[in-house]
């Protein structure tokens, strides 16, 4: 039976490594009823980290989807990775909810992967609320954090919840509850029900000013985002409740504010109150804009598909699991409905796929009771039976067909070659990496048959560490692998204009070609080559000899640099100019006219090699800074920025990967223990002249 849309909550839950998302998931399973018993992340016996290496690390690597119950509402959540390496399990999940809970640790406060996973939300236009957890630990700062979310998000927090104390057991004012700043009331969460017994009272008189000023705060935002709250402020009137949640919903809604709730998810502290948020600020797929799409055969066409079950049906792969059984398809339904044993288009492949089976998920597996007929429009399920479709493919209806965008992902930056230890173990290792390439978008994998290896490519070391665990561990395979090495791009160091030319001898035919190129070194360096005809309309070069010019030089663009091949980025190329014979000039002589432009004009240009910049950030006790910031400069590091926040000190600092292959180790031993590292893709910059003359030969 379809859910009520407007009931219906597509949320995901995203923030930085270790900020807690695995344990306020398992803490919201748990107090909905959905499961008996609370997971713990360190115990490995949590619902959604359910993959050996996930219990291993005590990490999140592979997103995974739970429904649960919550009062009138039903909501499909996604619990995310937070490490910057799994990143594309974020941005998948982020393209298709429509709302997200960013949860900041209490400590730490707004760290470096905190900012990629806003701004990624930021760009997909996801509405979020922000849960401030782990109050309960040393250090823990609610103001700290919430005062960090507007200049170093670009957000605008409201708190509709504020802390009462903030710290452990031992310290003078501990943590031990939370004041409802909408009703104005005192929550208790009774520790001997692990939080599911809330005692709501009136707010201590001791305790009453200060939650009077931040209810003010809150209600000023109100005020502004809607004129009857104003009118009644204006009369001296109180502002029903009702209003004030509606006046935030609409501001949530349309990404002004941030409503701000806290707790303790390991104690089950703030939890309800937050699932309740969920319900009251986060939209449903109704409050969501219709998504818009092309119409695959006349891609200039717009078409768009409301969440409507009147509709023609509509939605997205998010994500494929494979499966002996059958691979498993997760889908947003944007529009209409999709039922069992029926048939839809894939426009992306021009394929028809059939829908056999229909599953509710629960974590990266179907729920085993979970099989249904149908599924309506805003909703998520796990399709079996299509065979085409890829993630960020559309499935629609075959009559009424719909081509929408799809997922982008962030380039490899990393790569390692790796060698079957036999050639029984070849076919096997080619099936294996096929399926993982089918389930994570942002793994590479190309086979070098030439010397038997095949290079493998990915996010960062810990990425290449998960596939070479899985393809061991997991797929029993006896594989040889060589140490990770970077993946550099190629660009210009300046501006030239050549002439490329073919002037060739072949059998009786002069084969005869000039073309004159403008090279030009773009500012952005990560942006594709372009390549542009500039030859007048009626010039000498015309038909299909022009086109095959043109297509000769983009192909060499795709091919790579000269220094060794790789990636070729930040560079224009312009055709200007070209010289026919009346023998001679046919289409073959044009594509080597162009590809004599296009190496001599890189070469006039100056090729320069361009390697990958990290951001590194790094939170240590002031007595370790001097140690650390000395070896990041051995690393060619550059110091960005240096701030304290509490009783610890964060280094950020841009740096470049080839240097940093085993940091998080390093930076662990200099500091005893005690300090903690991230890292992410920053940009690309010249290498040294060093590393270009290696590759030279």
């Amino acid at each position: 039976m379809a859910i009520e849309i407007s009931k219906l909550r597509n949320i995901g839950i995203i923030a930085h490594i270790d900020a807690g998302k695995t344990t306020v998931t398992e803490r919201m399973l748990y107090l909905s009823g959905a499961k008996h018993r609370v997971g713990r992340v360190d115990h490995g016996t949590t619902d959604t980290d359910d993959d050996p290496e996930e219990q291993e690390r005590g990490i999140t690597i592979f997103s995974a989807c739970v429904k649960y119950n919550w009062q009138q509402y039903s909501i499909n959540l996604l619990d995310t990775p937070g490490h910057v390496d799994f990143t594309a399990e974020v941005e998948r999940c982020l393209r298709v909810l429509d709302g997200a809970v960013t949860v900041f640790s209490a400590r730490e406060g707004v760290e470096a992967q905190s900012e990629t996973v806003w701004r990624q939300a930021d760009r997909y236009g996801v509405p979020r609320i922000v849960f401030i957890n782990k109050m309960d630990r040393e250090g823990a700062s609610f103001d700290s954090v919430f005062n960090d979310i507007a200049p170093r998000l670009g957000g605008r927090p409201v708190a509709v919840e504020v802390p009462v104390g903030q710290g452990p057991p031992h310290v003078n004012n501990p943590f031990r509850g939370v004041i409802d700043l909408v009703d104005m009331k005192l929550l208790e969460f009774d520790p001997e029900t692990e939080g599911k017994q809330v005692k709501e009272i009136d707010i201590p008189e001791e305790l009453l000013d200060d939650a009077m000023l931040w209810r003010e705060q809150m209600l000023e935002v109100v005020y502004e985002l809607s004129d009857e709250a104003m009118q009644l402020a204006m009369e001296e009137k109180p502002v029903p409740k009702e209003m004030v949640i509606a006046a935030l919903r609409q501001g949530c809604i349309d990404m002004t504010i941030q409503p701000v709730l806290c707790g303790s998810a390991l104690h089950g502290i703030g939890i309800q109150p937050l699932m309740t948020a969920v319900g009251n600020y986060l939209p449903s797929p109704l409050d969501r804009p219709p998504v818009e799409g092309v119409d695959p055969k006349k891609p200039d066409k717009k078409r768009i598909r409301k969440p409507d079950l009147k509709e023609p049906f509509c939605g997205l792969v998010f994500k494929i699991l494979p499966a002996k059984t059958g691979d498993n398809y997760w889908v947003r339904v944007y529009s209409g409905e999709l039922k069992q044993n029926s048939r839809v288009q894939c426009p992306n492949r021009d394929k028809k796929e059939n829908v056999a089976q229909l599953w509710q998920i629960h974590a990266t597996k179907k729920d085993r009771d979970g099989q249904i007929d149908s599924v309506g429009a805003g909703d998520i399920c796990c399709l079996i039976g299509p065979r085409f479709a890829i993630t960020g493919d559309t499935l629609c209806d075959t009559k009424e067909t719909i081509e929408l965008p799809s997922i982008k992902f962030a380039d490899t930056v990393l790569s390692m070659a790796i060698e079957p230890e036999s050639t029984t173990d070849r076919k096997k290792l080619e099936e294996t990496l096929e399926m993982l390439k089918r389930q994570d978008p942002t793994f590479q994998a190309v086979e070098n048959t030439e010397v038997g290896q095949t290079l493998i490519s990915g996010m960062g070391e810990l990425h290449l560490e998960v596939i070479q665990h899985r393809l061991t561990r997991d797929f029993g395979l006896n594989v040889k692998f060589y140490k990770p090495r970077v993946n550099y791009r190629e660009t210009i160091a300046g501006n030239a204009t050549i002439t490329g030319q073919c002037n060739r001898q072949i059998g009786a035919t002069n084969m005869f070609a000039r073309l004159k190129v403008r090279v030009t070194k773009l500012e952005d360096t990560s942006s594709p080559v372009l390549v542009f005809d500039r030859l007048p309309p009626e010039g000498p070069l015309q038909g299909n000899v022009r086109a095959a010019a043109i297509d000769e030089l983009r192909q060499r663009a795709e091919g790579g640099g000269l220094i060794a091949g790789f990636p070729l980025s930040g560079v224009k190329i312009e055709v200007f100019e070209a010289e026919t014979h009346e023998e001679g000039s046919d289409e073959v002589a044009f594509r080597i006219a162009a590809g004599d432009a296009f190496d001599k004009g890189l070469e006039a240009a100056g090729p320069v090699l361009l390697e990958p910049v990290m951001k590194v950030e790094v939170t240590t006790p002031e007595d370790y800074m001097g140690e650390i910031v000395g070896d990041l400069q051995q690393r060619r590091a550059i110091i960005a920025a240096t701030e304290t926040r509490g009783a610890m000190t964060v280094i950020t600092a841009h740096a470049p990967l080839k240097e940093m292959f085993g940091y998080s180790s390093a930076v662990r031993s200099l500091s005893q223990g005690r300090a903690g590292s991230s890292m992410e893709p920053h940009s690309y910059q010249p290498a040294p002249q060093e590393d270009a003359d290696a590759f030279s030969y």
